[in-house]
């Protein structure tokens, strides 16, 4: 159940993240809204949009091998106990 609990709070870190991300960029954007283009920001948002995709997937994907790992590790205990007896 313990593998579990970083999956749960995944979404919540990522709304989290997002929210930071957007009130920063709104910020930057009130700041030197006149002196940047509204095009420039918005193609910076998608940039950035892809760029948050990628690490998602990267995130998942190690997520997964440290779950695949720690099965591997409860199955190997498992083993060297029924070896020890």
């Amino acid at each position: 159940s313990t593998a579990n609990a970083p999956e749960d709070d995944a979404p919540n870190r990522y709304s989290r993240t997002e929210r930071t991300t957007y009130s920063r960029y709104s910020r930057d954007a009130n700041s030197s809204g006149s002196s940047l283009p509204s095009n420039t920001l918005e193609n910076r948002i998608e940039e950035l949009e892809r760029e948050l995709a990628k690490e998602r997937q990267e995130n998942a994907r190690l997520m997964k091998m440290a779950q695949d790992k720690e099965e591997l590790i409860g199955k190997l205990k498992e083993e060297i106990d029924l070896l020890n007896r």
